[in-house]
C-alpha cells in the first residue's frame, strides 16, 4: 500500500473530480498534496478550502515548478477543459493534450506513476462499440471537440508505450457519466442529477430532452451513470496495486434510462414524478450520445472486484447526504 507519507501530485484539484479524490485521499491519511488548477474562481472555493495539503500551485506555474527537483511519488492527472459544446479545438488542444504530453513526459523522466482522466466522450456515437481494447482507440470518432482532444491524447499514450517511452506504471481512465458532490460550480455541464435536484425543488417538474432518434423514445436515451465515489475508489485501488499499464473504462457496465434516473431522484425527494419532455438543443443535437455503457470486463480482469454503486443508491446518498443539505465532499 502506498505509504500516507507519500507526496501526491492532482491535477484539476479545484473541480468536481479532482477536489473529491483530495478530500478523499485526506480522508485515507493522505496530507502530503500538491493541488494543481486555477484556483481563483470564487464558486469552486469551497471544493478545496477543506483540503489538507502541502501547496497549491496555479496550473500556469506548474511548468516553472517542474524545473525545480522535487519528491512526487503518483501524479493523478484530473485537470481538462471538459466543456463539450466548445467548439473551438485550439483551446481542448492546449488545456487536455499539450498539457497533458508535458505531463507524461515530465513522469517519463522522472519515473512516476501516473492515473490520468480519459473520457467516454472518445466513443463518438458508438458505432464501435464501448470496448477499451487499445487496438480499436484509432478507429474512434468522437462527436465533438471535446471528445477528439482526449482520444488524440490517448493515441499518443499508446504511441509513447509502442516506444517503450512511459512512466514507471501508467492508467487511462474513460469516465462515463460521472455525479456527486463539488460539481456545484459547474452549470451547463453539470450532471443531470444536479440539474434534476434544482429543477424539481423549483418547479416540482422535471424536463427532459424528447429523443430525436428513431430507435429511442423520449426519455429511454441511456447513460452508464457512475458516483463520483466509484471514480475515487477505482483510482486509489490503482495507485496502490499497480496491475498492468493501460486504458481503462471506467462506468458501471449498467446503462440506464433517463427515466430510470427520473425515478431515482423524484423517489429520493419524496415527491411524484412529473416530467417534461423539450427539445434537445439544436447546437448538441447532432452530437448527442443515445446509449453509452462501458464494457468493465478489462478492470474487472485486472482484479479490480468492488462492487460499483447502482443509479438508485447512489442517487439517493449524493441527494439526501450532500444536496438537500448543500454539503461537499
Amino acid at each position: 500500500m502506498l505509504e500516507t507519507n507519500a507526496t501526491i501530485l492532482i491535477t484539476g484539484a479545484a473541480g468536481f473530480i479532482g477536489s473529491c479524490m483530495a478530500s478523499y485521499l485526506n480522508k485515507q491519511g493522505y496530507e502530503k498534496l500538491i493541488l494543481v488548477d486555477d484556483f481563483s474562481r470564487e464558486d469552486k472555493q469551497l471544493n478545496f478550502s477543506a483540503i489538507h495539503c502541502l501547496l497549491k500551485i496555479d496550473r500556469n506555474e506548474l511548468a516553472s515548478f517542474f524545473q525545480h527537483e522535487n519528491k512526487i511519488d503518483i501524479v493523478i492527472h484530473f485537470g481538462a477543459r471538459t466543456d463539450t459544446t466548445e467548439m473551438d479545438y485550439a483551446i481542448h488542444q492546449k488545456l487536455n493534450v499539450e498539457a497533458s504530453k508535458f505531463i507524461w513526459s515530465y513522469c517519463t523522466a522522472k519515473k512516476i506513476p501516473l492515473i490520468y482522466a480519459s473520457s467516454a466522450a472518445t466513443y463518438g456515437a458508438g458505432e464501435y462499440g464501448y470496448n477499451d481494447d487499445h487496438e480499436g482507440i484509432t478507429k474512434l470518432q468522437p462527436l465533438n471537440p471535446y471528445g477528439v482532444s482526449k482520444n488524440e491524447f490517448d493515441k499518443y499514450v499508446l504511441q509513447q508505450d509502442h516506444d517503450s517511452k512511459t512512466p514507471p506504471h501508467w492508467y487511462g481512465l474513460k469516465f462515463f457519466n460521472v455525479y456527486g458532490p463539488n460539481e456545484y460550480h459547474k452549470g451547463r455541464m453539470a450532471s443531470v442529477v444536479l440539474h434534476a435536484f434544482r429543477q424539481i425543488n423549483t418547479s416540482g417538474t422535471l424536463k427532459l430532452f424528447r429523443s430525436h432518434h428513431p430507435d429511442f423514445a423520449d426519455g429511454g436515451q441511456m447513460r452508464d451513470f457512475i458516483y463520483v465515489k466509484d471514480i475515487l475508489d477505482v483510482t486509489f485501488w490503482l495507485m496502490n496495486n499497480f496491475p498492468e499499464n493501460g486504458i481503462f473504462n471506467l462506468g458501471t457496465g449498467k446503462a440506464a434510462t433517463f427515466l430510470q434516473l427520473a425515478s431515482a431522484i423524484f423517489e429520493s425527494l419524496h415527491k411524484e414524478i412529473h416530467i417534461e419532455f423539450i427539445d434537445t438543443p439544436l447546437d448538441i443535437r447532432e452530437k448527442y450520445q443515445y446509449y453509452t455503457e462501458a464494457n468493465m470486463s478489462k478492470l474487472r480482469n485486472a482484479g479490480y472486484l468492488a462492487d460499483f454503486y447502482s443509479i438508485d443508491k447512489g442517487v439517493k446518498e449524493y441527494i439526501q447526504d450532500y444536496l438537500i443539505t448543500e454539503r461537499y465532499f
